[in-house]
């Protein structure tokens, strides 16, 4: 009978021992959770301090995120499933209209159209697209041809008198060599054709261009 008491009394000290374990994992619970919400906190703080600063700054600091970005490829301007078909004439050669002085000009032309069927077409015209172009290059001046401007306004003239052949009827303006006299009679001024906007000739190229 004296044995069972002993045995109460000697279980009795392990319990208080077990709850001092679990209050002791609670508390350190709890320190883990205060700590991870403090960190939670300093963090969703400080996030807004620094979307604050990029506005204050005007948004420089987006700007140059946007400044590294690759920027947008241009696109190409011709098709490169349908490239482009060059056709090179024969080289003119032709006295200009200069007055004071014989001046004359070697001029290699090359017409850029949209496909193989156009060039063909243009090869049945071809005399009289050159004769066209001709016309075009002898009412030329030296002055004329000697600027950039003046060789732009050339490739616009040649593009138009390739063409005409083909049934377009463009009418351009005439190059004034000199202000009319006083004297002169008002010219009537000439309604423009609106020029097509699909015309079989896309551009003019120069690969010879020497005047003397």
């Amino acid at each position: 009978m004296s044995a069972a008491p002993a045995a109460t009394a000697d279980a009795a000290p392990p319990a208080k021992g077990g709850k001092k374990k679990l209050i002791i994992i609670i508390a350190a619970v709890l320190l883990v959770v205060l700590i991870g919400g403090g960190a939670a906190f300093f963090l969703l703080k400080k996030k807004p301090a620094e979307g604050e600063e990029g506005e204050e700054d005007g948004g420089h600091g987006k700007a140059k995120a946007e400044a590294h970005e690759p920027a947008a490829k241009p696109k190409p301007k011709h098709d490169p499933k349908h490239p482009p078909v060059f056709v090179p004439l024969d080289p003119f050669t032709v006295n200009l209209a200069d007055k004071e002085s014989e001046r004359y000009a070697q001029v290699g032309v090359t017409l850029e159209i949209e496909d193989a069927k156009t060039g063909e077409e243009l090869k049945a015209y071809m005399p009289a697209i050159r004769n066209n172009i001709l016309m075009v290059l002898s009412h030329k001046t030296a002055a004329q041809l000697l600027t950039r401007e003046g060789k732009d306004k050339l490739a616009q003239a040649i593009l138009y008198a390739a063409v005409r052949p083909l049934g377009y009827d463009i009418e351009e303006d005439e190059d004034e060599e000199a202000p009319p006299a006083a004297d002169a009679p008002p010219k009537k001024k000439k309604k423009k054709k609106k020029v097509p906007s699909n015309l079989p000739v896309t551009a003019v190229h120069f690969s010879n261009f020497i005047v003397q």
